[in-house]
This record gives structure tokens, C-alpha cells and sequence, in this order.
């Protein structure tokens, strides 16, 4: 771990400050984290990579762009009576670059606010869809009601509000494409097979206006905020120095 020079905040600057969906996360969880990170180049320490989760999404994302190509529905789409099709739109790629991703700058804040999508899909009005996938492995029916899944529907309306911010139409359904990896199997022979379920979610990102400018206020301020009890990252530190003080 070290202090970051870089990609920090700085209150008088007149360039914009690029702010990731997953940002937005962290300041929602711990604005304290939030701020140590952004202000002063202290970051949380880092995860580690779920590769497995992320070779499904690629392998996904090379399917749907299958049909993205030959202008057909997926399949999947069809079993669940959808009328849509994989968006067909040569920024694609650069939606799902992390480093790119779609983009928009919120002029009130000077904060330019980005997030790379998984999928879109459209209808035959125009009218798109914002795609996510993810995977899991789990015995119970697989639904949107843990809470620590609200993560998950915030991601979807950041994406929602990206895309009706750059000028399309974006229903608030969007769709969370679950794949489940089956346990059920007399052996592993080589391959890993899944059951996967398309998960409706109507979103509303009347939210996120009003908490980029409580991130600006906060990144304005030369005062580090509180300590988040409900912070793992804060309560290891405070138990830690607690400790180290006796």
C-alpha cells in the first residue's frame, strides 16, 4: 500500500474530476473512505479479482454480441417473452471499457460521472435497456431482495441515468441476466454448468442528483468526515488504534 499523487481531488481546480460508478458506491457506504481516497490518495485495500465471475461475463458478452451482430434476439430474450435484441451501436466497446465506459459531465458539480455497462438491449421503438450480468452459485431461488444486493440496483440506475444524460431513451426496467452455477452434477468432468435467469428491476435514479452534490460538498471541505460505524474498513481501524493505545 502507498499514498497515490495522482487522480486526486483538488478544490480549485477548474478541470473536471472524473468519478467512477464505483466511487459513487464507496461515498454511499463510507463517506469517510470516500474522502481519504479521492482527497488525499489513501485507498481501501484492494479485493481480490473474481475470476471466474469475470470469464462468465466475458464469455456472455461474446455471445450476446453474436446475435448484436446477425440483428436477432437472443434466445434467452424469447424464452422470457422479451421483444428486444442486443443494441446494435459501435460505441459498445468503449460503454464496457472500464477505463472508458459511458461518460457525462455533470456541469453543477464539475464532475464527470462514468460506468461500464455489461449490455443494452433495445426494442423495436427505440426505447433501450441497460443489461447486467452476474453469477453466483446457490441452492435458493435467486431474487433482487438481500439487501446488500441494493448495490447491485444502484449500479443499474447509475447506468440509466448515464445513458438518458447522453440523450436516449432508457426505459426504467432494466435487466439483471443471472447465471448459476450448478452444484447438482455427479462430477466436475471439465465444466461448470448453469442455470440462468432474467431478473426484471424497475429503477429510479432520482437519488443520484442530490448525492453528487452532497460528493461535492464533501470533497470541498478540508475537514475529513466521521468515522462510519457501520465501515469493516473504519471499525478495523478504530478497534486497531484502540488497542495499540493500551
Amino acid at each position: 500500500m502507498y499514498k497515490r499523487e495522482r487522480n486526486l481531488y483538488q478544490p480549485q481546480s477548474k478541470e473536471p474530476f472524473a468519478l467512477s460508478r464505483t466511487k459513487i458506491e464507496n461515498f454511499i457506504k463510507c463517506p469517510r473512505c470516500f474522502y481519504l481516497d479521492c482527497r488525499l490518495g489513501i485507498s481501501q485495500p484492494p479485493g481480490f479479482p473474481f475470476s471466474l465471475n469475470n470469464a462468465v461475463d466475458l464469455l456472455l458478452k461474446k455471445e450476446f454480441d453474436i446475435h448484436r451482430a446477425s440483428l436477432n434476439p437472443y434466445p434467452l430474450e424469447e424464452r422470457y417473452g422479451l421483444k428486444l435484441k442486443p443494441l446494435d451501436d459501435s460505441r459498445i466497446e468503449d460503454w464496457r471499457n472500464n477505463r472508458m465506459g459511458i461518460r457525462y459531465l455533470h456541469k453543477p458539480t464539475n464532475l464527470e460521472i462514468f460506468g461500464a455497462i455489461d449490455d443494452v438491449w433495445v426494442d423495436d421503438k427505440g426505447m433501450i435497456y441497460i443489461v447486467d450480468f452476474k453469477s453466483t452459485s446457490s441452492q435458493n431461488e435467486i431474487t433482487l431482495n438481500e439487501e446488500w444486493k441494493n448495490d447491485y440496483k444502484r449500479q443499474m440506475e447509475i447506468y440509466q441515468w448515464l445513458f438518458r444524460k447522453n440523450g436516449f431513451n432508457v426505459s426504467n426496467t432494466g435487466y439483471f441476466v443471472y447465471c448459476n452455477g450448478k452444484t447438482d452434477k455427479e462430477a466436475f468432468d471439465k465444466k461448470l454448468e448453469f442455470d440462468i435467469s432474467v431478473l426484471p428491476y424497475e429503477g429510479n435514479d432520482s437519488w443520484i442528483e442530490p448525492t453528487l452534490l452532497e460528493i461535492k460538498k464533501v470533497l470541498d471541505s478540508d475537514k475529513i468526515p466521521e468515522a462510519n460505524y457501520q465501515c469493516n474498513y473504519c471499525s478495523y481501524y478504530n478497534l486497531r488504534a484502540n488497542e495499540e493505545k493500551k
